[in-house]
């Protein structure tokens, strides 16, 4: 079983204006699919909090994946995809790249989406959008690739890639 972590950024939701379904969504999928949710945290659309969270989750907590959800459209605070850049060791550009051009087929507006795929250490990090359709969306687009590369990642390609 794979560790995963999801965090959520919204500034109105971190200040209780609206509820985290986004990331609510994103913990019930991962269930699902047989990965244990070790963390989940809901944060402001903040550069260096996300930054501290991302290494915290990849150095300290040692999951296989982390998805954030929210903070990648056109606004000035969305700056999740920088954030992820910022602490990455590798880019993993062709999981974005895919996500954005499977979720063309549910809306044109897919190309707005600014998320970033990365690696650190042995952590895989993806950017979602915040919507609740779109997380539904790019799971089911996910689901069924990212066990081999994170098989690969970890070190388990040879055990059926669980941990």
């Amino acid at each position: 079983m794979y560790t995963a972590a999801i965090v959520t950024l919204s500034d109105k939701g971190y200040a209780g204006e609206r509820e985290d379904r986004s990331g609510q969504r994103l913990k019930e999928l991962l269930t699902e699919h047989s990965y244990q949710v070790v963390s989940y945290r809901l944060l402001p659309d903040d550069a260096k909090l996300l930054q501290e969270e991302l290494v915290r989750l990849a150095d300290e907590v040692g999951c296989s994946l982390v998805l954030t959800t929210g903070g990648t459209g056109f606004s000035l605070r969305d700056t999740t995809p920088e954030a992820t850049m910022a602490i990455a060791h590798r880019n993993a550009p062709g999981i974005a790249e895919g996500l954005r051009a499977y979720s063309l087929q549910f809306t044109p507006r897919a190309i707005l989406s600014r998320g970033v795929s990365v690696i650190r250490n042995q952590t895989l990090i993806i950017n979602l959008p915040g919507s609740v359709k779109a997380v539904e969306e790019s799971m089911a687009f996910l689901m069924g690739s990212i066990e081999h590369g994170l098989a690969v990642l970890t070190g388990q390609e040879g055990e059926c890639g669980r941990g």
